[in-house]
């Protein structure tokens, strides 16, 4: 390379860098204005971690100098997520309210940053003074029936079938078939099969060699041993006549509703449990100041003595959560 190339490289160096430079401080101003998203969760305050359950529809709002700058609610896991506008960066002081019908309002002072914000909330019913003398219904023996579809294979009989396969031993094949399987003697063949008719099918079917020189046969078509509604079979035999018989469980396919009962957990004045897809018919059974009633679980249950919601997993499997009503206490 000549001195007067030197410059030129250098050139080409340089410019490579400066690019190079250029695009890291494009992706860090980029990154630098990506808003900011505040994530929490707002639960029940009590000392006990077990009955700090989850508050849904709580409205969070997020207020920077006075000025509310993003809303949120609650979904049923107590999540929320307050997403700011550009300006509000990292470090920069914010106000969160929190509110509910049920629940103590809620101003946490915080500063934006990268953390997880959790609001304890207080129940006003343990604020609010109970009327005098009043005597609180006791809600006791709570449990949740609902049936599931179920089905049942259930033995209804035996099929059973003898055959013979018809043959004179010792008489030479001379290539017409069927023969052994050898090809040196004179064979027969038979067939059977068996029906177990609709909405029925075999199990556990059995081919056996019952009477006649049965070593020298040989089952040459086997459509029994997997079972079926409709099973078959063929044999070969090269000797004097064999008697078979193919036997099998008849079972019977039977669709039933099994009831179910499933009691919930009960943390201080909150009642969770779930239900499986399968679920059908659920109901709560409790008895209310000692008198057994039944409380039907339609999609959106309505209690006298508390207030629920339901959270539909993806196997659409549900969770209940229940909290009691002012009133009323779990025994």
């Amino acid at each position: 390379m000549g001195v007067a190339d030197k410059p030129r490289w250098l050139l080409v160096i340089f410019v490579t860098l400066g690019v190079a430079l250029a695009i890291g401080l494009i992706a860090a101003l980029v990154q630098h204005e990506k808003p900011v998203a505040l994530r929490g969760a707002v639960v029940k305050q009590d000392t006990d971690p077990r009955k700090q359950s989850p508050i849904t529809g709580v409205s969070v709002t997020a207020v920077v100098s006075g000025k509310v700058v993003a809303t949120a609610k609650s979904d049923f896991s107590g999540y929320f997520k307050l997403t700011l506008p550009r300006p509000i960066r990292r470090g920069r002081s914010i106000s969160l309210q929190f509110s509910h019908t049920d629940y103590v309002p809620l101003d946490m002072q915080e500063i934006v940053g990268n953390q997880i914000y959790v609001a304890h909330l207080q129940p006003l019913q343990h604020i609010i003074e109970p009327p005098p003398n009043q005597v609180l219904i006791a809600i006791t023996n709570v449990f949740v029936r609902y049936t599931t579809e179920t089905s049942t294979r259930v033995n209804i009989g035996t099929g059973l079938r003898t055959f013979e396969i018809v043959n004179k031993g010792n008489v030479p094949c001379e290539r017409r078939p069927p023969c052994s399987p050898d090809g040196r003697w004179k064979a027969a063949t038979a067939s059977v099969s068996l029906d177990a008719g609709p909405d029925n099918v075999y199990e556990d079917a059995r081919l056996t060699c019952i009477a006649g020189p049965c070593p020298f046969t040989k089952v040459v078509s086997d459509n029994f041993s997997a079972g079926g509604r409709v099973i078959s079979a063929t044999v070969l035999g090269w000797s004097d006549t064999t008697t078979f018989l193919l036997q099998a469980e008849v079972f019977r396919e039977e669709i039933g509703d099994t009831v179910r009962e499933s009691y919930p957990v009960i943390f201080g004045d909150s009642l969770n449990f779930t239900l499986p897809a399968s679920a059908e018919g659920p109901s709560f059974e409790a008895e209310v100041n000692g008198t057994n009633i039944v409380f039907p679980l339609a999609p959106n249950p309505i209690l006298s003595w508390a207030d629920c919601v339901v959270r539909v997993g993806k196997d659409q499997s549900k969770l209940y959560r229940c909290e009691l009503k002012p009133g009323y206490r779990f025994r």
